[in-house]
């Protein structure tokens, strides 16, 4: 292949510009946010799921103390009025007096037994409420976060996003300058191996960074100006310069 020098020495303003590219987008999917981020948002979802959880167990805590003052209720009544019975003295058939009291004593011990129940189920609210409001702050602590970290990331996004743009444009407009065979090469190059020209620059490819030997510097030497030459090694277009450092 053929191309003037100068189109030659445009080509490696075109692959200056496209490392920049590729060192934007580089940076745009390292930040340290990112990670951050991410790490987060899986903390997030295990949080969210105790949350939810221990809500769960709430529900089912507040609807046992529910059960219990549903049964204490109708107990109670039913022991006031007995005992009203027995205290006024309308109960003269001491048989009968006698299966009231029985009854008297049985509502007794089982209101106790619901009473201590309904403490224990009170307690178990209260402790899962106080579980499930820390959660809730934790989560909300987290989510401020990562807010934070998301506005931080975007601002980031938004910089580099400008500066890919005007790399870009820069691109296209060095694009135009150039033979459609030279960048057709060139692109199809650094498809393979990233960027598809590089600078001969004190007899090293400064793609490869491996130095060229003697045969090949001397072979380089030998070329018209405007011959494309490839790198023996890493077969990016070899662009020479002043500082070549070719054999005389």
């Amino acid at each position: 292949m053929l191309a003037e020098p100068a189109d030659q020495l445009r080509l490696l303003d075109l692959a200056a510009l496209d490392l920049q590219v590729a060192q934007l987008e580089h940076r745009r999917k390292s930040l340290p946010e990112l990670a951050t981020i991410q790490q987060l948002m899986a903390e997030r979802a295990s949080l969210l799921e105790s949350q939810v959880a221990a809500q769960t167990r709430l529900s089912d805590a507040q609807a046992d103390a529910q059960r219990v003052e549903e049964d204490l209720a109708p107990a109670r009544e039913r022991l006031v009025r007995n005992q009203k019975r027995v205290d006024d003295g309308s109960i003269g058939d001491p048989r009968s007096l006698r299966g009231l009291t029985e009854e008297i004593e049985h509502l007794t011990g089982r209101i106790a037994k619901l009473e201590d129940d309904e403490l224990d189920a009170m307690q178990v609210v209260e402790d899962l409420t106080a579980e499930v409001e820390q959660l809730t702050t934790q989560r909300k602590e987290l989510e401020d976060r990562i807010r934070g970290l998301m506005a931080k990331r975007d601002s980031q996004f938004a910089d580099l996003d400008k500066e890919l743009a005007e790399r870009r444009t820069e691109r296209e407009a060095h694009v135009r300058l150039l033979p459609a065979p030279l960048v057709a090469t060139y692109e199809r190059l650094s498809a393979r191996t990233g960027i598809g020209a590089a600078e001969l620059k004190d007899r090293r490819c400064t793609g490869c960074q491996l130095e060229a030997n003697l045969a090949d510097l001397r072979r380089y030497a030998a070329a018209a100006p405007n011959e494309v030459l490839r790198c023996e090694e890493c077969d990016r277009i070899l662009v020479r310069t002043k500082e070549s450092g070719l054999p005389e």
